[in-house]
């Protein structure tokens, strides 16, 4: 079965970085965009940047351009966002779609 599973969240200094992860249980992943979203308690899930099956990369929000990096590896079953710059704002958890399913989730806190 394709689930999302994502990983890589922790607490980071402003201006530090981080590298998520997005993996599949499953096979398959190399024929699905993958959508990256983040949700702040009280808020919205929003769209973050979505990544097509031949590696294009849309942002969905302006203010990641230039620090959020998406890349995937299809041998591995496994999608990355690479987060440079991190500022408070950024604190979120950030969830990975495809194929219509959502992961758990990963708790991404910036704070000094």
């Amino acid at each position: 079965q394709l689930r999302p599973v994502e990983s890589g969240g922790g607490l980071v200094q402003p201006g530090g970085s981080l590298r998520l992860s997005c993996a599949s249980s499953g096979f398959g992943m190399e024929l699905y965009a993958i959508n990256w979203f983040r949700q702040v308690p009280g808020k919205e899930r929003e769209g973050v940047l979505c990544i097509s099956t031949g590696s294009d990369t849309t942002y969905y929000s302006d203010s990641v351009k230039g620090r959020f990096t998406i890349s995937r590896v299809n041998a591995n079953n496994t999608v990355y966002l690479q987060i440079n710059s991190l500022k408070p704002e950024d604190t979120a958890v950030y969830y990975c779609k495809f194929a219509g399913y959502w992961g758990q989730g990963t708790q991404v806190t910036v704070s000094s």
